[in-house]
């Protein structure tokens, strides 16, 4: 397994780190995603340029199953006789560089892709991933955001639908079984978390699943409150995948590192919990949310999940948001 250590985030983790990037001669640190898109005047135009020239690492699991590390959030992909199945399709500009990790991987063609939210950064490369012959599959909420305009208020964008093709086919509920090279394939739909539609892609005989942005391995997350998302729901999701996993399971993170494990994700689950705990209590005593910040309540966190786009003070607005 290819799997670099995690303390080493890269470029490659989550475009948006780009973001950060271009306000630091300014600003002295990271940007908040709503300054940077104040600064820079399009805070996608920046994702997209990072996506355009980020190169694709793939990091091979089990089964025939691999990771993509490198545009937006990180993909899964199953080879095999039934064709190429993707879990999340990037950014669309980083078509060449994936269009030749996929052919590194096999001659098979594409024939299916599992949406697990409707983020830019995750079925943005929808549309020419149908083209190539992909059939689209997503919860339903997914194919409800995609269809209509969507206004992120953190990142302050409207969102608009993509072509007919970029929009998910086949859709479910709760739950949605596959059998595919093979490998039987579970979709399971959380309730409202990092947004309304995320789901899990579990592999069952290998025992890996993609959890998507329920879990960003060793970096402060984004909440989308906007499309129903939630601290909450976020701490609620964390513990879905804990309870189904094992310390054997190979766990695909949505953002930082890709590949990870049952520590790490319990890790990630508990710096939730516990500034989700010191934000309820400030709030509780009437404190402001700006208070709230300068109290740094991720203080002790900061050292090991602090290094991202999504720096502490932002964070800790968005528990402030829900609690």
């Amino acid at each position: 397994m290819d799997h670099l250590p995690r303390k080493l985030i890269s470029r490659r983790g989550f475009c948006l780190c780009c973001v950060g990037s271009a306000g630091l001669a300014a600003s002295g640190g990271l940007l908040t995603p709503r300054e940077a898109y104040a600064e820079a005047r399009g805070l996608v135009s920046l994702i997209k340029d990072s996506a355009a020239v980020s190169p694709i690492v793939t990091h091979k699991l089990r089964g025939n199953i691999s990771a993509l590390e490198g545009s937006g959030g990180n993909i899964a992909v199953l080879n095999g006789p039934d064709g190429k199945v993707l879990v999340d399709a990037g950014i669309g500009v980083s078509r060449p560089q994936m269009t030749k990790a996929l052919a590194d991987l096999g001659p098979e063609p594409i024939t299916h892709l599992i949406n697990t939210h409707w983020h830019f950064d995750h079925a943005d490369g929808n549309t020419w991933l149908n083209a190539a012959g992909a059939k689209i599959i997503a919860q339903e909420n997914t194919r409800k955001r995609l269809s209509e305009v969507q206004r992120v208020e953190d990142w302050d964008y409207n969102f608009l639908p993509p072509p007919s093709g970029g929009i998910p086919s086949e859709v479910f509920a709760d739950e949605h079984n596959l059998k595919l090279n093979g490998a039987s394939i579970a979709l399971k739909h959380y309730l409202p978390a990092h947004t309304d539609s995320d789901i899990s892609v579990r592999f069952g005989e290998a025992d890996v699943l993609h959890v998507a942005d329920t879990f960003w391995n060793g970096v402060y997350p984004f909440i989308d409150y906007s499309t129903g998302g939630s601290i909450d729901g976020t701490i609620a999701a964390c513990d879905a995948n804990l309870a189904a996993t094992t310390a054997d399971t190979i766990i695909i993170a949505g953002h930082g590192q890709p590949v990870s494990n049952r520590a790490e994700l319990k890790e990630f689950r508990d710096m939730l919990v516990a500034v989700r705990e010191k934000v309820s209590t400030l709030k509780k005593q009437g404190r402001s949310r700006d208070e709230i910040v300068a109290a740094k309540p991720t203080a002790a966190f900061d050292a090991e999940f602090g290094n991202f786009v999504i720096d502490p003070g932002f964070f800790t607005r968005l528990v402030y948001e829900g609690v």
